[in-house]
């Protein structure tokens, strides 16, 4: 396993952003080509190793019965639950069907939940997802547009590529153009430390195909709002 010691510049370069909310560049999950070199066992071993480290750099008794499981729960949550979205073999298998309804509207899938991690602090994203697309011959079962959104959450994100995933996943499962996404979301990043302000939220949206033009955008933002 490599280290990736923080050198002087790359601390002064952190500090010097501050609080500022810096992305990676494209729309990829940032992934070493060998990510997936070791299987989850011993990537669950590690961490849990990893993070009793942790634990006992603040000082905490691992002997503590309330404790003594903590690592291995933690390493468990890392890669089975919270960041499951990482790995390609846990995506969703789509099914669609023939729109025999000739049903040509757009179908929203309002509130979708999104419980997703920033990359930036490790804490939660917690908020919605809106979804619209407009069919062509083809329809998707509402359950999977859930776990499409799941499946991009479960992952460190910025809100921002977030939404951009999910648009892009959506469209080469619909093989259609015409998809719209929109995410409200509230960033404990930011309402758990820093300017700890709980009531912000972060609003995105991405849109393809028929909805770039401006009154089908609007129509969809009257539907969800």
């Amino acid at each position: 396993m490599k280290n990736y010691p923080l050198s002087d510049d790359i601390i002064e370069k952190i500090e010097s952003n501050g609080e500022a909310h810096i992305g990676s560049n494209g729309i990829d999950t940032p992934l070493r080509k060998d990510a997936f070199n070791i299987d989850d066992d011993e990537k669950m071993a590690l961490i849990s190793e990893k993070f009793a480290d942790i634990m006992d750099i603040l000082g905490l008794d691992l002997n503590d019965d309330s404790l003594s499981g903590t690592p291995h729960r933690v390493a468990k949550m890392f890669v089975k639950e919270i960041f499951y979205g990482l790995n390609p073999d846990n995506k969703p298998r789509i099914s669609v069907f023939d729109n025999k309804y000739q049903y040509d509207k757009f179908i929203i899938e309002k509130n979708v939940s999104i419980k997703s991690t920033c990359e930036h602090h490790f804490l939660p994203i917690v908020g919605h997802a809106h979804v619209g697309y407009i069919s062509h011959g083809k329809v998707i079962g509402l359950s999977k547009i859930n776990r499409i959104v799941d499946y991009c959450a479960r992952r460190p994100q910025v809100q921002e590529r977030l939404t951009r995933q999910i648009l892009e996943a959506l469209k080469e499962a619909l093989n259609s153009e015409d998809v719209i996404v929109m995410i409200d979301a509230a960033h404990f990043c930011v309402t758990t430390r820093g300017i700890q302000d709980d009531n912000s939220r972060t609003i995105t949206f991405d849109y393809d195909g028929k909805f770039k033009d401006a009154d089908i955008r609007k129509e969809f933002m009257d539907s969800i709002r």
